[in-house]
């Protein structure tokens, strides 16, 4: 009974979790779904739109890593309200900003929020998981996807129609996390800690060498690369694009963002359970490289299938992620922190450098060449072959 009692409690503590990463998630998703608003209202270019995304995105992304080492050494169960606490400063800033400065250090504000979540809080997952820890990173992140999914809808039916300040009514929201958040940190305190703070002694996997495993880790990154520098291309311009191309208004635009960031949350949740029954190596492979064919059409279909290879890209190259997490924290374990860390920081990090590039390359040519040119990323989610098998009973290659 006692066992039961604990597996329901750990249930309860991945679903807060994951309910909490809506929150954040959805909270952030506001700051590039406001980007028509604010591009219009401020006399903003492509250039600066992609500086407010690299500054947020930069501070997660510098931040995370050392975050993650810190807690692998030292737990910081209540530092999960704290990230909560910097995204709600951030989020009311955002609100009463009226300059491009102060949407920069709002900006800043919200990615620091996000580097003190993000490590943490993938531990409390894993430390939940009951060992299925594709199923856990997989329900932890669908959290976050659907949270980045309904940023768009509030900004097409709340913030558009009613302007920047309303930004502010989703303090409760925030609010409402840090308070979650609170409450899961103490139980991560009590029960979790002092195991994860013993567990955390540098290892490595068992059957790779040193320099196999850093092959491994850099093929890994490459792959997020190729993933994220592609998906900013869509979560920051695709609004853009299809306003430039088919004139559609901003809330239709925001409507057609939703389905593509609504498919990438169905397959982020696909994409652990997948890696826990037929292995990570080809998840990672297909998800990424499998999408390949329909970011070539994307540019060149008219708006119908805009909105159907949009979705289907989502589905797809989503499922990548929690696959290429809990791959690396096996090559690595007792470091939990430090990969989550450096791998959430790597998506935030090449996220925010793809918006500041793309959005330069879209000044100097136009968005439509931006789209162009990145259909041709997935093709290195090739590298997938190289990876090493690392799961149980499987020979090493």
């Amino acid at each position: 009974m006692h066992k039961h009692e604990e597996a329901r409690t750990a249930t309860l503590v991945l679903a807060a979790i994951s309910f909490s990463h809506f929150l954040n998630d959805m909270l952030q998703s506001l700051l590039p779904a406001l980007y028509p608003v604010l591009k219009s209202q401020y006399a903003l270019d492509f250039g600066q739109v992609g500086l407010i995304t690299l500054t947020y995105q930069a501070t997660a992304s510098l931040l995370q890593p050392a975050i993650g080492h810190f807690t692998d050494r030292r737990p910081q169960p209540y530092s999960l309200a704290v990230g909560m606490s910097f995204t709600l400063v951030g989020m009311l800033l955002i609100s009463r900003a009226n300059a491009f400065g102060p949407l920069l250090v709002a900006a800043a504000l919200v990615g620091l929020g996000s580097a003190i979540f993000h490590p943490e809080s993938s531990r409390v997952a894993r430390l939940a998981s009951g060992g299925r820890h594709g199923l856990a990173q997989s329900v932890f992140q669908v959290g976050g996807n659907a949270g980045s999914s309904f940023g768009p809808l509030l900004a097409a039916f709340i913030v558009v129609p009613r302007g920047q300040g309303s930004v502010a009514w989703f303090g409760a929201a925030a609010f409402l996390g840090v308070v979650i958040l609170f409450n899961v940190g103490r139980w991560y305190g009590t029960h979790h800690a002092p195991a994860a703070r013993q567990a955390a002694a540098p290892q490595r996997h068992a059957l790779l060498s040193p320099a196999q495993v850093k092959l491994a880790i850099a093929l890994l990154m490459l792959l997020m690369f190729s993933k994220f520098f592609y998906t900013s291309s869509l979560s920051n311009y695709y609004t853009f694009f299809l306003i430039h191309k088919f004139g559609v208004s901003v809330r239709n635009a925001q409507l057609l963002l939703f389905v593509y960031l609504g498919a990438a949350a169905v397959g982020t949740f696909i994409g652990g359970p997948l890696g826990d029954r037929f292995g990570r190596r080809p998840v990672i492979w297909w998800s990424i490289a499998g999408a390949l064919p329909f970011t070539l059409l994307l540019p060149f279909a008219n708006l119908f299938w805009t909105a159907v290879l949009s979705g289907v890209i989502g589905l797809v190259i989503a499922s990548a992620f929690s696959a290429i997490l809990v791959f690396a924290q096996e090559l690595v374990p007792g470091r939990v922190g430090l990969i989550s860390g450096l791998f959430f920081g790597l998506a935030f990090g090449m996220s925010g450098l793809g918006a500041a590039l793309l959005g330069q390359l879209a000044d100097r040519t136009s968005i439509e060449f931006v789209f162009r040119l990145c259909a041709f990323l997935p093709a290195l989610g090739l590298l997938a072959g190289f990876l090493p098998t690392i799961e149980p009973g499987a020979p090493k290659r």
